[in-house]
Protein backbone atom coordinates (compact mmCIF):
# COMPACT_ATOMS: atom_id res chain seq x y z
CA UNK A 1 0.00 0.00 0.00
CA UNK A 2 1.57 3.27 -1.16
CA UNK A 3 2.23 5.87 1.56
CA UNK A 4 1.41 8.75 -0.77
CA UNK A 5 1.07 10.05 -4.31
CA UNK A 6 1.83 13.08 -6.47
CA UNK A 7 -1.14 14.99 -7.90
CA UNK A 8 -1.81 18.04 -10.05
CA UNK A 9 -4.13 20.76 -8.75
CA UNK A 10 -7.26 21.36 -10.85
CA UNK A 11 -9.00 24.10 -8.88
CA UNK A 12 -11.54 24.77 -6.13
CA UNK A 13 -15.27 24.22 -5.89
CA UNK A 14 -17.76 23.31 -3.16
CA UNK A 15 -19.95 20.37 -2.24
CA UNK A 16 -22.83 19.81 0.17
CA UNK A 17 -22.86 17.15 2.87
CA UNK A 18 -25.91 15.20 4.10
CA UNK A 19 -26.88 18.08 6.41
CA UNK A 20 -26.76 20.64 3.60
CA UNK A 21 -23.54 22.27 4.82
CA UNK A 22 -21.53 24.00 2.11
CA UNK A 23 -17.95 22.62 2.20
CA UNK A 24 -15.13 24.19 0.14
CA UNK A 25 -12.98 21.55 -1.60
CA UNK A 26 -9.95 21.44 -3.86
CA UNK A 27 -9.96 19.03 -6.80
CA UNK A 28 -6.68 17.33 -7.70
CA UNK A 29 -5.86 14.76 -10.38
CA UNK A 30 -3.40 11.95 -9.72
CA UNK A 31 -0.26 11.84 -11.84
CA UNK A 32 0.98 8.60 -13.44
CA UNK A 33 3.39 7.49 -10.70
CA UNK A 34 5.69 4.47 -10.71
CA UNK A 35 8.40 3.34 -8.32
CA UNK A 36 11.81 4.08 -9.81
CA UNK A 37 14.07 3.13 -6.89
CA UNK A 38 13.80 1.29 -3.57
CA UNK A 39 16.10 2.59 -0.84
CA UNK A 40 17.00 0.54 2.22
CA UNK A 41 18.91 1.26 5.41
CA UNK A 42 21.70 -1.08 4.29
CA UNK A 43 22.36 0.59 0.94
CA UNK A 44 21.23 4.20 1.51
CA UNK A 45 21.00 4.62 5.28
CA UNK A 46 17.20 4.89 5.36
CA UNK A 47 14.09 3.15 4.08
CA UNK A 48 12.14 4.89 1.32
CA UNK A 49 10.71 4.49 -2.14
CA UNK A 50 11.52 6.87 -4.97
CA UNK A 51 8.56 7.65 -7.22
CA UNK A 52 8.84 8.89 -10.81
CA UNK A 53 6.08 11.11 -12.22
CA UNK A 54 5.49 13.69 -14.93
CA UNK A 55 5.59 11.83 -18.23
CA UNK A 56 7.33 13.50 -21.15
CA UNK A 57 9.22 12.64 -24.34
CA UNK A 58 12.46 10.72 -23.96
CA UNK A 59 14.19 13.27 -26.18
CA UNK A 60 13.66 15.92 -23.50
CA UNK A 61 15.48 13.94 -20.81
CA UNK A 62 19.20 13.91 -20.03
CA UNK A 63 21.32 10.77 -20.32
CA UNK A 64 21.75 10.40 -16.51
CA UNK A 65 17.96 10.42 -16.03
CA UNK A 66 17.43 7.98 -18.90
CA UNK A 67 20.04 5.67 -17.41
CA UNK A 68 18.41 5.87 -13.98
CA UNK A 69 14.99 5.05 -15.44
CA UNK A 70 16.40 2.19 -17.49
CA UNK A 71 17.55 0.41 -14.32
CA UNK A 72 13.95 0.17 -13.13
CA UNK A 73 12.42 -0.51 -16.54
CA UNK A 74 10.79 2.92 -16.86
CA UNK A 75 10.96 5.66 -19.45
CA UNK A 76 9.81 9.23 -20.09
CA UNK A 77 9.49 10.48 -16.51
CA UNK A 78 11.03 13.86 -15.70
CA UNK A 79 10.36 14.31 -11.94
CA UNK A 80 11.15 12.24 -8.86
CA UNK A 81 10.07 12.26 -5.23
CA UNK A 82 10.45 10.10 -2.14
CA UNK A 83 8.18 8.63 0.49
CA UNK A 84 9.57 7.14 3.73
CA UNK A 85 8.44 3.55 4.35
CA UNK A 86 8.94 1.09 7.19
CA UNK A 87 9.27 -2.05 5.08
CA UNK A 88 10.70 -1.45 1.58
CA UNK A 89 10.47 -5.15 0.74
CA UNK A 90 6.71 -4.71 0.21
CA UNK A 91 7.36 -2.71 -2.96
CA UNK A 92 8.82 -3.57 -6.35
CA UNK A 93 10.39 -1.54 -9.14
CA UNK A 94 8.03 -0.10 -11.79
CA UNK A 95 5.07 -0.71 -9.47
CA UNK A 96 2.17 1.60 -10.30
CA UNK A 97 0.90 3.94 -7.56
CA UNK A 98 -2.75 4.92 -7.88
CA UNK A 99 -5.68 6.07 -5.75
CA UNK A 100 -6.74 2.58 -4.63
CA UNK A 101 -4.90 3.03 -1.33
CA UNK A 102 -6.97 6.15 -0.50
CA UNK A 103 -10.50 6.19 0.91
CA UNK A 104 -13.06 8.92 1.75
CA UNK A 105 -12.71 10.25 5.28
CA UNK A 106 -8.96 9.66 5.31
CA UNK A 107 -6.65 12.37 6.67
CA UNK A 108 -3.68 13.41 4.52
CA UNK A 109 -0.80 15.89 4.57
CA UNK A 110 -0.39 18.03 1.43
CA UNK A 111 2.87 19.77 0.45
CA UNK A 112 3.46 22.13 -2.47
CA UNK A 113 4.77 25.51 -3.59
CA UNK A 114 2.63 28.51 -2.63
CA UNK A 115 1.65 31.13 -5.21
CA UNK A 116 4.51 33.53 -5.96
CA UNK A 117 3.59 37.21 -5.62
CA UNK A 118 6.87 38.79 -6.65
CA UNK A 119 8.76 41.59 -4.90
CA UNK A 120 6.45 43.26 -2.37
CA UNK A 121 6.73 45.94 0.29
CA UNK A 122 6.45 45.77 4.06
CA UNK A 123 2.70 46.35 4.19
CA UNK A 124 1.84 43.42 1.95
CA UNK A 125 4.66 41.08 2.93
CA UNK A 126 4.60 41.48 6.73
CA UNK A 127 1.20 43.14 7.32
CA UNK A 128 2.82 46.35 8.61
CA UNK A 129 0.65 49.42 9.22
CA UNK A 130 1.04 52.51 7.04
CA UNK A 131 2.08 56.00 8.08
CA UNK A 132 -0.20 59.05 8.46
CA UNK A 133 -1.98 60.10 5.28
CA UNK A 134 -2.61 63.78 6.26
CA UNK A 135 -0.98 66.85 7.91
CA UNK A 136 1.88 66.95 5.41
CA UNK A 137 3.18 63.48 6.18
CA UNK A 138 5.38 62.08 3.45
CA UNK A 139 5.74 58.67 5.10
CA UNK A 140 2.83 56.64 3.76
CA UNK A 141 4.31 53.28 2.83
CA UNK A 142 7.98 53.82 3.61
CA UNK A 143 9.76 51.21 5.76
CA UNK A 144 11.11 53.73 8.27
CA UNK A 145 14.19 53.20 10.40
CA UNK A 146 15.78 49.76 10.13
CA UNK A 147 18.30 50.02 12.98
CA UNK A 148 20.53 52.19 15.11
CA UNK A 149 23.48 54.18 13.73
CA UNK A 150 26.83 53.91 15.53
CA UNK A 151 25.85 50.80 17.45
CA UNK A 152 25.64 48.21 15.99
CA UNK A 153 26.49 49.96 12.68
CA UNK A 154 24.74 47.25 10.74
CA UNK A 155 21.34 45.69 10.18
CA UNK A 156 20.68 42.47 12.06
CA UNK A 157 19.92 39.38 9.93
CA UNK A 158 16.24 38.52 9.67
CA UNK A 159 15.03 42.13 9.65
CA UNK A 160 11.54 42.30 8.19
CA UNK A 161 11.85 44.30 5.00
CA UNK A 162 10.56 44.32 1.43
CA UNK A 163 11.36 41.25 -0.65
CA UNK A 164 10.10 38.11 -2.34
CA UNK A 165 6.63 37.03 -1.19
CA UNK A 166 5.28 33.54 -1.74
CA UNK A 167 6.67 30.68 -3.85
CA UNK A 168 7.72 28.76 -0.76
CA UNK A 169 7.18 25.13 0.19
CA UNK A 170 3.96 25.04 2.21
CA UNK A 171 2.38 22.09 4.02
CA UNK A 172 -1.26 21.64 4.94
CA UNK A 173 -1.05 19.16 7.79
CA UNK A 174 -4.64 18.05 8.19
CA UNK A 175 -6.75 17.78 5.04
CA UNK A 176 -9.57 15.26 4.60
CA UNK A 177 -10.38 13.19 1.52
CA UNK A 178 -14.08 13.75 0.82
CA UNK A 179 -14.56 12.14 -2.60
CA UNK A 180 -12.65 9.86 -5.00
CA UNK A 181 -13.29 9.28 -8.71
CA UNK A 182 -11.13 6.31 -9.71
CA UNK A 183 -12.08 6.51 -13.39
CA UNK A 184 -10.90 10.11 -13.78
CA UNK A 185 -8.21 9.76 -11.05
CA UNK A 186 -9.64 12.75 -9.14
CA UNK A 187 -9.54 13.47 -5.42
CA UNK A 188 -11.64 16.06 -3.60
CA UNK A 189 -9.81 17.38 -0.54
CA UNK A 190 -11.39 19.61 2.09
CA UNK A 191 -10.26 23.24 2.14
CA UNK A 192 -7.66 25.10 0.11
CA UNK A 193 -4.27 23.73 -0.95
CA UNK A 194 -0.99 25.49 -1.85
CA UNK A 195 -0.31 26.88 -5.30
CA UNK A 196 -2.31 27.76 -8.37
CA UNK A 197 -3.91 25.56 -11.01
CA UNK A 198 -1.71 22.80 -12.47
CA UNK A 199 0.59 23.00 -9.44
CA UNK A 200 2.19 19.68 -8.42
CA UNK A 201 1.30 18.58 -4.87
CA UNK A 202 2.67 15.77 -2.71
CA UNK A 203 0.03 13.91 -0.69
CA UNK A 204 1.07 11.71 2.25
CA UNK A 205 -1.39 9.61 4.24
CA UNK A 206 -1.51 10.36 7.97
CA UNK A 207 -4.38 8.04 8.93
Amino acid sequence: MAPGIFVRKIGMTHIFDDNGTNIPVTLVQAEDCQISQIKTSKTDGYNAIQVAYGQTKSSKLTKPILGHLEKSGLSSFRFFGEFPVTDPTQYSLAELIDLKSFSPGQTVKVTGKSIGKGFTGNQKRHNFSRGPMTHGSKNHRLPGSIGAGSTPSRVYPGKKMAGQLGFKTTTIGNSTVLYIDHDEKILALKGSLPGKEKNILKIVKTS
